[in-house]
């Protein structure tokens, strides 16, 4: 019933507040169709670009701080143009530092104040993080969270695919204040916002990232959860829709944008392309064809986490003439947009 609830009073809001975003935020953009999934940030800048930059330019950049029920989210600021834009982003995440006047309600920083680092980035992706001494200093139960945040949050570069960290320069194998320990590399296949409820075996499962919705009252946003799903489903895809459609725990203070009454009728890849037929539950308004753009965009950031996935193509009982709430046919593939969680607060 409080999925049923929620989806319905979703379906209106996303109707009505076309011109918004989720719920009152500025709207998500969705990219014009690309080759593949880019960030608008890119790390590869040239001698002649650095010497151009101005100081009052902006870039985008997502930081993953802890929200009010504890789920690590990314959110999207505009810092400074920089040459170090990795390790301006790591900055932003310590307490009372450069992060604290910009903070959206009911959310923290994720590294304790007072803490120093660098970044290294190797040509090969590696990015490895040196922390000052102040980087213990934190609440044991923010450990994982801590380890979540600075993966996320650097990998969202191009040109960083893993991370390893050190403390004063010594490499970290565990966490230093309750023992968590640290894979040789970190990178987003370690998962985010964990959610193992109802997993009996682990050793069989794998893992898939897919992305939620969460609401405060001042805004709404997306969550990204990384669940445990059966080796023997070996359809990625299918996996991924299948528990957006399924939903969080019932106890969860997340949601999922879709009816339940949806279903995925059949699901292909190609050329990177994943074309998703769903029944016609999966629509806004059943007479139009019309999709939600907050449910377009949950389906693109979960699918366009797995490695092969670059785009997404919606059909409704084998029927392509699928459109946005702004009347526009899907015509081509969608893909990710380039930063989560845009809205003002």
């Amino acid at each position: 019933m409080k999925k049923k609830f929620f989806f319905l009073f979703i379906l209106t809001a996303s109707i009505l507040l076309s011109g918004c975003g989720l719920f009152g935020g500025s709207k998500e953009k969705i990219d014009p169709p690309k080759s593949s999934v880019t960030y608008e940030d890119d790390l590869n800048v040239s001698k002649d670009e650095k010497d151009e930059e101005s100081v009052d330019e902006k870039i985008k950049t997502e930081l993953y701080l802890i929200d009010k029920h504890g789920f690590v989210v990314p959110q999207t600021f505009e810092l400074p143009k920089t040459t170090s834009v990795a390790k301006q982003a790591l900055e932003h995440l310590v307490a009372d530092g450069p992060i604290s006047e910009m903070l959206p309600n009911d959310f923290r920083a994720v590294l304790p104040a007072g803490t120093e680092l660098t970044v290294d980035i190797t040509d090969d992706g590696v990015a490895t993080v040196n922390f000052s001494k102040e980087f213990k200093d934190y609440a044991a139960e923010d450990e994982l969270k801590i380890l979540e945040s600075i993966t996320w949050t650097l990998t969202q570069f191009d040109t960083v695919t893993s991370v390893k960290l050190k403390l004063n320069g010594n490499e970290l194998k565990e966490m230093p204040v309750n023992g968590t320990p640290i894979s040789e590399v970190l990178s987003r296949k370690t998962g985010i916002n964990y959610d193992v409820n109802g997993v009996v075996d682990l050793a069989n499962t794998h893992p898939v990232t897919v992305y939620y919705v969460a609401q405060t009252d001042y805004n709404s946003y997306y969550v990204p959860v990384t669940k445990r799903i059966s080796n023997e489903k070996t359809d990625k895809v299918s996996s991924v829709v299948e528990q957006l459609i399924k939903g969080p725990n019932i106890n969860s203070p997340l949601f999922s944008l879709f009816n339940p009454d949806a279903e995925l009728l059949e699901a292909k890849v190609e050329d990177g392309i994943a074309t998703l037929n769903f029944n016609e539950n999966v629509l806004a308004n059943f007479d139009k064809n019309v999709i939600s753009n907050d449910l377009l965009n949950m389906i693109v950031l979960s699918l366009t986490e797995l490695e092969d996935i670059k785009g997404v193509s919606i059909q409704v009982n084998g029927d392509s003439s699928v459109v946005t709430q702004e009347g526009e046919p899907m015509t081509e593939p969608v893909t990710r947009p380039k930063n989560v969680n845009t809205g003002s607060f």
